[in-house]
């Protein structure tokens, strides 16, 4: 296990093939301020500059996953807009969207609002069985932030989304695994063995197969059927040509 330079508010740890990326704000519910964006954009930064790491490991310290925006943050802005935007100066979700390994979120205890929303923008999610789930910004006068209103129709669809999003209900784990949320729920003690070895089961496969099948199932909701259809060609001609 190699660890990477020291960062303020995660950990960053390599595995072999696997990058574990711990939000390390256990005090505050792992709540996303500036300096935990800054820290995970330099982070995820560092994941796709190394061509040794195939899989993202994405987890929480302490009781939670995460509980979304700092609220005492929020609370130190002129408004809760301005706060907001400060966050998205730097596009630390469309880098994690986007990034070149594949990615995996194991959740446990709260995961809400921004910390449900960066669960969604992973590949695959797991799920201990003390995760409760929510989105609670209708509540405060707010639409989510981090591509929830964008990601949550694609993992349970549109009706589900909507109740989801505008109740702001708590979930828990084996509801979410109904709705499709979670792939996969275990014991708490579990959580961090079962990700690894999930991990490490994507590590073992061909880096450019599994970039070409997230760009194409990704692409289903984007592109007409045809337009998908003929995308799956290409990238399939694609990984012919490279083995030949």
């Amino acid at each position: 296990m190699a660890r990477v330079r020291p960062y303020e508010t995660i950990r960053f740890e390599k595995r072999g093939a696997v990058a574990i990326v711990t939000l390390d704000r256990p005090e505050s519910l792992n709540a996303y301020d500036v300096a935990m964006r800054d820290d995970l954009f330099a982070a995820l930064g560092a994941v796709d500059e190394d061509p040794d790491l195939r899989v993202l490991v994405l987890r929480g310290a302490g009781r939670a996953f995460s509980t979304g925006g700092d609220l005492r943050e929020f609370g130190s802005a002129p408004s809760p807009v301005v706060a907001r935007g400060v966050r998205f100066q730097r596009d630390v979700w469309g880098r994690l969207l986007r990034l070149r390994a594949a990615t995996l979120a194991a959740v446990h205890g709260p995961t809400v609002g921004g910390g449900m929303e960066m669960m969604l923008l992973c590949d695959v999610r797991i799920a201990a069985s003390d995760t409760r789930m929510a989105l609670p910004e209708t509540g405060l006068g707010m639409i989510p932030g981090v591509a929830g209103t964008q990601t949550l129709p694609r993992a349970v669809g549109l009706a589900t989304a909507l109740d989801v999003t505008l109740t702001g209900r708590t979930l828990d784990a084996r509801a979410a695994q109904r709705m499709g949320l979670v792939h996969r729920v275990v014991p708490r003690v579990r959580l961090l063995p079962t990700a690894l070895a999930t991990a490490r089961e994507l590590a073992r496969l061909d880096p450019p197969l599994v970039q070409a099948i997230r760009r194409s199932v990704k692409a289903a909701f984007d592109v007409s059927l045809a337009a998908g259809i003929e995308l799956e060609r290409r990238l399939s001609l694609g990984l012919q040509a490279r083995r030949s």
